[in-house]
């Protein structure tokens, strides 16, 4: 419900390790947990000979995070060299041939030198199309205007690239709209659906040399189409994807709502285009819709067969009604509209994939495990990596064996990792050592806990110890809920304002992290069990395990506390209702009440999914699993966060939570963030102010203080 996917998180590391107690390093501290690297994409080259990487890490004198993009070479045991300098760099992607990288960036330069292309920037805040070279100078932008581009594909012979902005404007209509409406706001009417462009490389580099010159018009200037592009086809819908097919004679995209919100199952579909009917001097032409169903479809990618669009589903269901299940993998056939899912037999959440030769790369987790897959046809898929922990975003390369991805583990800290093949992925060796100083650092270790719930279903979760106190007894307990609730927790490294499991069990707190029901990686039918019940049924999960761990003798029954954030918010303001054992509680864009969150979330489909319909249909399971009706029982002091702009759980909601703890004098406390949304991606300070409060209210009145 609470999608809390964080591709572009700050930081990664869940410093656990399983290996023996490190006597003699110095502890974590709160600057080490925010000072980590997180990877944000992971590109082969086509000839497997380099690899560029997106970072993403906080950069504390400008309260921004900076998103940059490295360069891994052969040679000389292999070299990293650091390939953009703004800061404002995401979304690598080879040119077939290898010559070119291009990349979106939202470069702020007005009326300044920009710092990779040397002249007067155009693109004030929005993400344009630039270029550089892999083997040297400065990157220069090919796109241009005040409309962002949402999305961008290569041709297979690097001759053009196609992209997709909101409908430009001219500038009459521009001048027009702000005649009549000043700066009113028409929600949903003034929005307008995507265009997407064709753009030729070698007109697209003259035009941009003629700029650099000084040459160009005013009516270039003025304009929001990018010299040289050619409108091929025109949406309703904003277009996310786009990817072109290998023999180059179509175009597939894929759409969402115009105004960013899931309101409306029909709003995100794959379409295609034949580009052999697009010359350059033609209007654009109608797409072809190929999906027509109750999914969110997303990654798009086509086969080698030219035929079939691979794409996964984090929200929704391919196969008829709306139904919330784990992330899959599928391919659609684009002809006959035909799906198939990859993976049949395997009862895990497929979360990346990548074409590898004949067949798909991809991740898969079941259980607390995120292992590599081979898949050589829709029904056949076998493990081929033996390390335990996680791996993440994967790539391959198109004229080479080689291979990367992303990988960590409770005691490996996230880096970049590259195979010579697919069956060598067990001697990949690491090309990325960003996060490498945590492993100079006291860390604590964990384990997977096992728990019977009442109705005798066996339930999973994490453990992680105070350093120097792995499989300790009597501990003080603090239990964090992961967010989704379709997502899970395992043998990870991560590090953020999110997922502070390590720099808790640094402060003394045995933390609990429990994959209720509604976790993924456990198959679709334990993820469906939270449905109609979607607090009090993963409710109980988690009491179950904490009286577990208390009947074992593993937690100290006088020093429980509890905290989450977004879905885990959900559950932390939840479970205060439901006893006064918490000593303490620390919650998150958690909402206390589903009717106006219904209202105000992005994500309307999995909302009355979970509670069995919208609010006129399910009126009285909208009160029972409202933690608002039954606040008067909370005794628990309580401390809260919100971003101010945050549309997935209202800030609204974390107003009345405070405005219902402050009534019944329950101790209480609320930061809200300016300018942040659900994910609190905008100025790093808010994270680690956050995290640095959350453990201090842990502290006072949890009964524990920072560990000896």
């Amino acid at each position: 419900m609470r999608k809390q996917k964080f591709v572009y998180a700050v930081a990664a590391l869940m410093v656990v390790a399983e290996c023996g107690y490190a006597e003699g390093k110095p502890r974590l501290t709160l600057d080490d947990f925010f000072n980590s690297v997180s990877f944000t994409s992971v590109q082969v080259s086509p000839d497997g000979s380099s690899v560029v990487v997106g970072t993403d890490r906080a950069d504390w004198d400008q309260q921004s995070f900076r998103k940059d993009l490295w360069l891994y070479r052969d040679g000389n045991g292999g070299t990293l060299i650091q390939l953009t300098q703004s800061g404002h760099d995401t979304s690598p992607k080879w040119s077939p041939d290898g010559r070119w990288i291009a990349f979106l960036s939202d470069r702020k330069a007005a009326a300044e030198k920009s710092e990779d292309s040397g002249t007067d920037s155009k693109n004030e805040g929005v993400d344009q199309i630039y270029l550089v070279s892999p083997v040297g100078g400065e990157a220069f932008p090919l796109t241009r205007g005040q409309e962002e581009v949402h999305s961008f594909s290569w041709s297979p012979d690097s001759k053009t690239l196609y992209f997709a902005t909101r409908s430009p404007w001219t500038k009459s209509q521009k001048d027009d709209y702000k005649k009549n409406w000043k700066d009113v706001v028409e929600y949903r009417t003034a929005e307008r659906g995507d265009t997407i462009f064709a753009l030729d490389l070698g007109t697209a580099m003259a035009n941009y040399e003629m700029a650099a010159a000084k040459l160009e018009s005013d009516e270039e200037k003025q304009s929001d189409i990018s010299p040289g592009a050619h409108a091929i086809a025109v949406s309703p819908l904003r277009v996310h994807e786009v990817t072109a097919s290998p023999d180059g004679n179509k175009l597939a995209f894929g759409t969402s709502s115009i105004n960013k919100r899931q309101e409306k199952f029909e709003d995100f579909e794959i379409y295609t285009v034949d580009l052999a009917g697009v010359p350059a001097s033609s209007s654009p032409v109608a797409a072809r819709r190929v999906t027509n169903n109750h999914a969110l479809e997303q990654d798009l990618c086509w086969a080698s067969d030219n035929r079939h669009i691979l794409f996964t589903v984090e929200l929704g269901d391919v196969t008829g009604p709306y139904r919330d299940l784990q992330p899959h993998l599928f391919w659609v056939d684009s002809d006959t509209g035909s799906i198939e899912r990859w993976g049949k037999a395997f009862n895990g959440s497929t979360e990346h994939y990548a074409l590898a030769g004949d067949g798909l790369l991809t991740t898969g987790r079941l259980g607390t495990e995120v292992q590599l897959y081979l898949a050589n046809s829709p029904s056949h898929t076998h493990v081929i990596s033996d390390w335990s922990g996680t791996f993440e975003t994967v790539s391959a390369a198109l004229h080479s064996p080689r291979v990367a991805f992303v990988y960590s583990a409770l005691d490996k800290p996230t880096e970049v990792y590259l195979a010579d093949s697919v069956a060598a992925i067990k001697q990949a060796r690491p090309i990325t050592s960003f996060n490498k100083f945590f492993t100079d650092r006291e860390l604590p270790r964990g384990k997977p806990y096992r728990w019977q719930a009442d109705d005798g279903t066996t339930i999973e979760g994490m453990l992680i110890y105070p350093p120097g106190k792995f499989e300790g007894k009597h501990l003080p307990m603090f239990t964090l809920i992961h967010g989704g609730p379709d997502d899970a927790d395992g043998n990870h490294f991560e590090a953020d304002w999110y997922q502070w499991s390590a720099l808790a069990a640094t402060e003394g707190w045995l933390v609990f992290q429990p994959n209720y029901r509604g976790s993924t990686g456990y198959g679709d039918k334990f993820l469906m069990q939270i449905i109609p019940v979607i607090v009090s049924r993963p409710g109980k999960d988690i009491l179950e395990g904490v009286d577990a761990l208390v009947r074992d003798g593993t937690a100290d029954p006088e020093h429980l506390t509890i905290g989450g954030y977004s879905y885990g918010g959900y559950m932390t303001n939840w479970l205060i209702t439901q006893t006064t054992r918490w000593k303490a509680a620390v919650t998150g864009a958690g909402a206390v009440e589903h009717v106006g969150n219904w209202g105000n979330d992005d994500t309307t489909f999995d909302d009355s999914y979970f509670l069995g319909g919208p609010p006129w249909a399910a009126a009285q399971r909208y009160h029972d699993e409202a933690a608002i009706f039954q606040i008067n029982k909370v005794r628990t002091p309580t401390h809260m966060v919100a971003g101010a702009d945050d549309i997935r759980v209202a800030v609204l909601e974390d107003y009345l939570l405070e405005h219902a703890l402050y009534s019944l004098g329950v101790p209480n406390a609320l930061l809200i963030f300016p300018g942040e949304g659900h994910e609190l991606d905008k100025n790093p300070w808010h994270g680690k102010i956050k995290v640095r409060e959350e453990l201090k209210w842990l502290q006072k009145y949890g009964g524990t203080g920072a560990a000896e």
